[in-house]
């Protein structure tokens, strides 16, 4: 069985953000590596709806490549696919750092996301 921490960061990663709102703390800071950071449970919830309205706007599957639990921390790597009218238009290799407190609620996320190029791109 899972550990919840795992559960958590790996619900989160896939993009079902909405069913781990609970377990964020009220201080928690989501950082997107080389594009913004989010501080404080409300902000990070208005970026996570923010995301997800685009996701309604596309087919994606996401993929766990692995995921390592060690020290109150988490690591999920894998990969996002978008498709729209059944063409890709992005493909994104991804890495999300999870730190979680001592009650178990998530403290911090930082994401690390690379844009597969397309075409000479």
């Amino acid at each position: 069985m899972k550990h919840i921490n795992v559960l958590t960061a790996e619900t989160f990663s896939t993009g079902r953000f909405e069913e781990i709102y609970d377990r964020l703390c009220d201080d928690v800071v989501w950082t997107i590596a080389g594009e913004s950071t989010f501080r404080g449970k409300a902000e990070v919830v208005r970026n996570c709806r923010s995301v997800s309205d685009y996701f309604r706007t596309v087919d994606t599957e996401f993929k766990i490549l692995g995921t390592v639990h060690a020290n109150g921390k988490v690591v999920v790597q894998g990969t996002a696919e978008f498709l729209r009218a059944g063409k890709r238009i992005a493909f994104v290799h991804a890495c999300d750092v999870y730190e979680f407190n001592e009650n178990d609620n998530l403290s911090s996320i930082t994401s690390y996301c690379i844009q597969e190029r397309t075409n000479g791109t």
